[in-house]
């Protein structure tokens, strides 16, 4: 379909009160991310900002004050050691409340921040500071300064959040030091800061964020003030975020998703629990008792696969009365998005499902919990609605780090599971000809860094297209059908769907923790599964395996058969071209330290497929 015929939807849009209200938020709204801070810091200075983890289980607040009172001493610092405007700061630390400030503090000097994962390989660090040029950088330990200190690097400074600077070498300063040398500037200066800050219009650059990529080293993605502004204020004007608000944030703070948490926690002020430990998530939820949690579907599927666990491993009535109640719960839940009145008997059934069951799984989490937010990959159907049958709804939404992360929500009271909602207010969305998804609006990005030829095919016509491929629902929601590059065509010339089917696999089976399925100028489908290690180890525990190592798990006929089933219950869903014919049980997990997923924990398909090329040829024999 010629770019130039490409009209919005009608029918996929934001609702008209959502429109109005982002419309009067952007009358004032900042002009640009370092000033939509200063402004949160001066309209609610009392207010709590941020949570961290303390001494045993105590954690430590700090208001919006004290940020800015952090922030702004960063931020002179930076100027001090000659920051100029636009000039990139990487920042290459796990999720805690220091990588924020120095973000903000980025944005406050004028400055713009690379972002860089702590668990890239070298030569992905290597790339991301000199494609973008960054003569600052901010680490969290010592052992990574080697990382960004090579001399084939352009850093020039760089600041240590974590332990004490070498003596012998002027380059480093710690963040301690870098904040003392900012209060000796603003003393002298106290206008500083927020010049430089003044002097940062919304077109200008905020953010290189350099994808994770599934194939090849990462590119950076130019995003504006504009676009994390706006971001932050078409959230806001969805309503479905109040001050009161306390968020937990694990998420990586180098990928798009996280760093637009931020913007809607600015825009909106309420809180966040920052603790990037994944492992901690589960256990330190009652604790924080947050009332919102973003997280990407992996997380959901190891929740779901663990009370599940726990259930089979208990007493046979107690398990009959959780599968009661979760029934209950789903048909509840059902009626309650069709916007249909449940009958008396489903509404006294219910009450009792919600004491006995329903209500001890919330628990879990805290208690005060509205509900989930996922994204970053897609999310089974079956297993999200299994989270709103218990009363925790999971809201999907989609986007990409060209589009500031989130473009499409499901809205809480009906969301639509399945589909990844309705776009923000303010952006549109089309469909070209072969079903690829096409977004205008002020959360798309500026371009690719570098790259002007492929920034003129990502945004040709003034649209930028994804690369995804969708369908609108009679309800106006947008379903991802899959990746326009990830589709298989086999060798008969059937078209199949990759992560349709994987996601489904997940919500069947409790032992997968990642699925990849294959088939590209094949006779058939195969995959190869990955086992979670928790759901895997209790499994095998309960079928006479508990002593044995994995390599014997994996072999054993047990096993074999228990995936079988998982794969018969998928395929009987699925068109005959679709059927999985073979899978093979990986030896060993797929991480993100070994370069087979990425840090939002979605497999990189291309590298798996080629380091497992042997395996995948051995599914399919010669005849």
């Amino acid at each position: 379909m010629p770019t130039s015929t490409v009209t919005a939807s009608t029918s996929c849009h934001a609702s008209t009160a959502e429109e109005d209200l982002l419309a009067e938020l952007q009358r004032t709204e900042p002009a640009s991310f370092g000033a939509m801070f200063l402004d949160r810091v001066a309209r609610t200075p009392e207010a709590e900002a941020y949570r961290r983890p303390g001494a045993g289980p105590d954690w430590r607040s700090q208001s919006w004050a004290e940020t800015g009172t952090a922030v702004t001493e960063i931020a002179a610092g930076l100027l001090g050691l000659g920051l100029r405007p636009q000039e990139r700061v990487a920042i290459m630390a796990g999720t805690r409340t220091e990588w924020i400030e120095a973000d903000f503090g980025v944005m406050c000097a004028g400055g713009a921040t690379t972002t860089v994962y702590p668990t890239g390989s070298p030569a992905e660090v290597a790339h991301i500071l000199a494609d973008s040029a960054s003569r600052f950088a901010v680490v969290e330990q010592a052992a990574q300064l080697g990382r960004v200190l090579t001399a084939e690097s352009p850093v020039e400074h760089a600041v240590l959040i974590d332990g004490t600077a070498p003596d012998d070498d002027p380059r480093v300063l710690t963040l301690g030091a870098l904040r003392a040398a900012g209060r000796e500037l603003l003393a002298a200066r106290p206008e500083a800061v927020r010049e430089a800050c003044a002097a940062i219009g919304p077109d200008d650059l905020a953010t290189l964020i350099y994808t994770s990529g599934t194939t090849g080293l990462p590119k950076g993605v130019r995003v504006t003030h504009r676009s994390w502004v706006y971001q932050g204020l078409a959230i806001r004007a969805m309503g479905f975020l109040h001050p009161s608000d306390l968020g937990y944030l694990w998420l990586p703070l180098a990928h798009a998703f996280g760093k637009a948490l931020l913007s809607c926690q600015l825009s909106v002020g309420f809180a966040f629990a920052v603790d990037g430990d994944v492992g901690r998530l589960v256990a330190r939820l009652p604790v924080v008792r947050p009332t919102i949690v973003p997280a990407v579907p992996r997380i959901f599927e190891k929740v779901y696969a663990g009370v599940l666990a726990t259930v089979r491993e208990g007493n046979p009535v107690t398990a009959r009365l959780f599968g009661w109640g979760i029934g209950v719960g789903l048909r509840m839940s059902r009626a309650r998005r069709q916007g249909r009145r449940p009958g008396a008997l489903l509404a006294a059934q219910h009450r009792v499902a919600d004491r006995l069951v329903l209500a001890r799984v919330r628990s879990r989490f805290g208690g005060r919990l509205r509900f989930f937010i996922s994204g970053a990959a897609a999310l089974s159907t079956e297993i999200a609605e299994w989270f709103d049958a218990v009363g925790l709804p999971v809201l999907e939404g989609y986007g990409l780090t060209e589009t500031c992360a989130t473009t499409f929500f499901n809205r809480p009271g009906r969301p639509e599971y399945g589909t990844v909602g309705r776009p923000l207010p303010g952006t549109r969305v089309a469909l070209a000809g072969d079903g690829e998804i096409l977004v205008r609006g002020a959360g798309v990005m500026q371009g690719y860094h570098g790259r002007p030829a492929e920034t003129a095919d990502a945004l040709a016509g003034g649209w930028l297209h994804t690369g995804d491929i969708g369908e609108i629902t009679a309800a106006g929601s947008l379903r991802i059908t899959d990746r326009k590059k990830d589709l298989i065509k086999t060798s008969t010339g059937k078209y199949v769907a990759p992560q349709t089917i994987e996601a489904r696999f997940k919500g069947i089976c409790p032992l997968a923790g990642q699925i990849l399925v294959h088939g590209e100028g094949r006779k058939y489908i195969t995959a190869l599964i990955d086992l979670d290690p928790d759901a895997v180890a209790g499994w095998a525990a309960r079928h006479g395996l508990g002593d044995a190592d994995y390599a014997a798990i994996v072999r054993s006929p047990q096993l074999t058969a228990a995936l079988s089933a998982c794969v018969d219950e998928l395929n009987a869903t699925l068109a005959p071209w679709e059927t999985i014919k073979k899978f093979a049980v990986l030896d060993h997990h797929l991480a993100v330290e070994g370069g087979d997923l990425t840090p939002s924990l979605k497999v990189r398909r291309r590298s798996v497929e080629q380091r497992y090329a042997g395996l995948i040829d051995s599914l399919y024999p010669a005849t």
